[in-house]
């Protein structure tokens, strides 16, 4: 039988679709005997029987379904009057004296905190915290009634109602209980986390305190005092001026009152409470086994815990068991890709990267999952002297923010105290000295102008190699062959072609030296960056370029296109005319490049060759903003003024012999090194594109075996698994496993990852400084000089951009496949990036300015709004 009255002694964590979140933590807290007022909970089975009762309830929830989120107006006028209505409905009489009993058999003499709890609330994936309505010093029996009533009403505030629109929660589905709590009446209240909010710090308990009711506090009328405790010591106390305080009415209700003036700015609680309520808080975590928001007070001396949820705007923590001090990078940030991955992209990295493994088919212990992202673990490395200084500057090249936020974090005392492992240093030097060799080869010795044949042949040979040794082995063999190819490959490729990167990448930086001292030119080497013959990225762009030419002579072609299918594009464009001609170039286009598409490192996105629609915004994009062939002239035309540079620079340095031969091998190594940049990339998504084949093959024979229901379930699995199922094998659970891991990956896209995190969970990230900005100026970092006004244009992804001549592309980061649109653009602002990531480079090329990891730029941009782009300062100004 269904009860409408559970005592917090009955309750349990499980409970929750009897109590909903708030009464189920409260019930298993005062269950498991911790300092929790007593209390009792009014079941959501009878909040349904009152929306059974009434006939007119159906229909306003089906109305309140349909509301859009962005809709402000309907939901509050949906909203009231469902408020209204259910204010209305009377509580049939048993449910009445069920209230009034357990009431009490508390204490009718006291006075109570009535308080929503849903059944989507206080959960570990969804606080839905303030969502719904409390109740506070209610005294009596027809008060208590009016406040449960009220209660039950409040799962529709416009706040709720919205919220749930926004997060996917059917109203329908969401069911309200009422918690009564006997009613504290404190000298102090406060809130507690056992985790730092702000940083993320999980060893680091945060207390905000003030005096009286908690609520002053909640509804933000006082600034209360702050205080942070880790390892059982007071490491921060920030007292706050108290000007009032919310206290509790003899008769029942509140009221607000002045501090006296002595207290206003005394500290609220001595450090021994501090202390002893941090300890209550590691405790009530350890309960539930993840950071609480806990609600407290102090009424004669004594703590009482009134509430406790999940903190859940915490990100993540990759899982190490680690008890001195490590740091975590952003894979996604490094790579250009912060949105999350589906287990099999994340299970192919682990595959690749080939150390801290015990053998070579297993998930390397240095690059770890966190929020469907994942972060390398540069920790052990890091405890070199000597590594501390060269990471940091590698990585400014690609994150200047990411370098900045890990120098912090590596000149801590407990970071710098741990001791270099002897057999880390061996394994680094032996994986690294062979590459020095190489680097040094390449920048005094060799040739750069046959490094391009060299890379392509390399590139070639391996990629048949792969292909030859695929062939001929079927099921379960071929794919723990292409495991083994995996585990080795990302070496090989850094063995033999960061030769060739390295020394561009130190060339950029003596050069900007040089070129400033010697010639006094800070311009020269951005006119150098432009069109560089055969980098792999620009000449994919150019060939888009070309296709977009093609099309102008295809007016049918064009109308094709606006509408094509995937399932149907090359068997559509045989019934169109020009589409054989059509065909054919996008054919030769889709052989180099369909390996390609945006979030090109997660396996598991559609590529080009997979869904050619992809491509049609860029192709008329192009069309649209570029007249014909100037793609090709402007490329010409940055090739030419970079020669000019070249010989400009060299003329000035003619009477300096040794200057100018140093000026000339440098600038030969930065223009034909610099041309190969990206091929490592290109390679690698090539044979991850040879692996996803063997994998959907496999795939559709298991739905055809009936082992998953559709071929795109393979995502949601680890490649181990894989190879699990297709040898015969069963896993446990495997349709709820495939369930819920797609459940986690909807969740995993409102979170936003941090560039570097510590083991302790503390996100750090500091913020770059300049001086004398203009109002209201994004800071970012300077990566294409120049500067240009125009309309900004929001893309989320490069699929669905409608990018127009004269507009500024402000993105969230940019890989290779976003390529096309920079043909369009005028300019570049991306959240992620720096110097030498993919976008800085290709803006470079192409001659436009851009800034990149300007923080928050898709919230703070508005789509359409006239923006100004300082390439050279690096900041973003809006334009009145």
């Amino acid at each position: 039988m269904c009860a409408n009255i559970l005592f917090f002694a009955q309750i349990h964590a499980e409970n929750i679709g009897e109590v909903g979140g708030k009464g189920a933590n409260l019930g298993d807290l005062f269950s498991a005997g911790f300092p929790v007022p007593d209390g009792f909970c009014v079941t959501t089975f009878a909040y349904q029987s009152i929306i059974e009762s009434s006939s007119e309830m159906e229909a306003l929830l089906k109305e309140c379904t349909k509301v859009n989120a962005n809709n402000l107006d309907d939901i509050k006028d949906i909203g009231k009057r469902i408020r209204d209505h259910m204010e209305s409905l009377a509580i049939p009489s048993t449910l009445q004296k069920e209230i009034i009993n357990a009431w009490k058999s508390i204490g009718d003499n006291y006075t109570y905190a009535v308080r929503s709890s849903a059944t989507a609330e206080d959960l570990p994936s969804a606080s839905f915290a303030g969502q719904q309505d409390t109740y506070l010093n209610i005294r009596g029996e027809q008060s208590l009634l009016d406040a449960i009533r009220k209660c039950w009403a409040s799962l529709f505030t416009d706040r709720a109602i919205a919220y749930r629109a926004r997060n996917g929660f059917d109203h329908r589905q969401v069911y309200l209980s009422v918690v009564i709590q006997r009613m504290v009446h404190p000298e102090i209240s406060g809130i507690l986390f056992t985790a730092d909010p702000v940083s993320g710090n999980r060893l680091v308990t945060s207390i905000d305190a003030s005096f009286g009711l908690g609520e002053a506090l909640v509804s933000g009328l006082v600034t209360a005092d702050l205080y942070k405790v880790k390892h059982g010591e007071v490491i921060s106390k920030k007292i706050s001026t108290k000007k009032i305080m919310i206290e509790s009415l003899e008769d029942g209700g509140t009221k607000q009152s002045d501090i006296p003036e002595e207290k206003q700015n005394q500290q609220v609680l001595s450090d021994t409470q501090i202390l002893s309520l941090a300890d209550l808080g590691s405790r009530i975590e350890q309960h539930f086994g993840f950071p609480q928001d806990i609600e407290f007070c102090v009424e004669d001396g004594k703590f009482f815990v009134v509430q406790s949820r999940p903190i859940t705007s915490l990100y993540p923590m990759p899982k190490i068991e680690s008890e001195t001090l490590r740091v975590f990078l952003s894979f996604g940030h490094i790579q250009m890709m912060t949105e999350p991955m589906k287990p099999l992209g994340i299970s192919i990295f682990q595959t690749l990267f080939p150390f801290g493994k015990e053998q070579a088919s297993t998930t390397s212990k240095y690059i770890l999952p966190a929020g469907g992202r994942l972060f390398v673990d540069p920790s052990d490395i890091l405890r070199y002297s000597l590594v501390r200084k060269i990471i940091p500057k590698i990585l400014s090249n690609m994150d200047n923010k990411m370098s900045l936020a890990l120098q912090e974090v590596i000149k801590r005392p407990d970071f710098t105290a741990v001791p270099p492992s002897k057999e880390i240093g061996k394994a680094v030097r032996k994986n690294i000295s062979p590459v020095v060799k190489e680097v040094y080869q390449n920048i005094f010795r060799r040739d750069p102008f046959l490094a391009k044949n060299r890379v392509e042949i390399y590139i070639q040979e391996q990629h048949t190699e792969w292909k030859e040794s695929l062939t001929g082995l079927e099921g379960y063999e071929q794919l723990v062959k292409m495991q083994k190819l995996l585990s080795t490959s990302l070496l090989s490729i850094f063995q033999y072609l960061f030769p060739f990167i390295a020394p561009f990448l130190l060339t950029a930086g003596l050069l900007k030296k040089y070129l400033h001292d010697w010639v006094q030119d800070d311009q020269a080497l951005q006119k150098l960056s432009q069109s560089y013959d055969g980098n792999i990225t620009s000449e994919m762009g150019l060939a888009i370029g070309d296709l977009a030419d093609q099309l102008r002579i295809l007016p049918d072609v064009v109308q094709y296109l606006q509408t094509a299918d995937d399932s149907t594009f090359f068997t559509g464009l045989d019934k169109i005319e020009g589409g054989k001609q059509f065909q054919q170039v996008f054919h030769d286009f889709i052989e180099k490049f369909g390996q390609r598409c945006p979030g090109e490192i997660d396996i598991t996105n559609p590529r080009w060759r997979e869904k050619p629609t992809l491509l049609v915004p860029a192709i008329l994009g192009h069309m649209r903003s570029v007249k014909t062939g100037e793609h090709r002239r402007k490329f010409q035309s940055g090739a030419e003024q970079a020669k000019e540079t070249e010989i400009r620079v060299l003329q000035q340095l003619k009477r300096h012999p040794i200057r100018y031969r140093i000026m000339k091998r440098l600038i030969k190594l930065y223009r034909n090194l610099g041309a190969l940049r990206e091929h490592h990339k290109y390679f690698l998504i090539t044979l991850l594109d040879e692996c996803k084949k063997v994998i959907m093959k496999q795939a559709d024979d298991l739905v055809v075996k009936k082992v998953i229901m559709d071929r795109e379930d393979v995502y949601y699995l680890s490649l181990p698994e894989i190879i699990q199922l297709v040898k015969g094998e069963e896993i446990e659970d495997l349709s709820q496993t495939i369930k819920n891991r797609k459940e986690a990956f909807i969740m995993q896209q409102k979170w936003t990852p941090s560039r570097v995190m510590t083991s302790e969970g503390e996100t750090v990230t500091p913020r770059s400084k300049l001086e004398n900005l203009p109002k209201n100026a994004l800071v970012g970092t300077p990566v294409s000089a120049g500067v240009v006004q125009g309309k900004a244009r929001i893309v989320y992804k490069p699929e669905e951009a409608q990018l127009h001549e004269g507009e500024i592309l402000v993105a969230p980061f940019t890989d290779p496949g976003w390529t096309p649109l920079f043909q369009s653009a005028i300019a570049l602002v991306t959240e992620v990036g720096g110097l030498m990531t993919h976008g800085s480079v290709v803006a470079r090329e192409y001659g436009i300015p851009a800034v990149v990891g300007v923080e928050d730029a898709l919230k703070k941009i508005k789509d359409g709004q006239i923006i100004r782009v300082d390439g050279t300062q690096g900041f973003v100004e809006f334009v009145e």
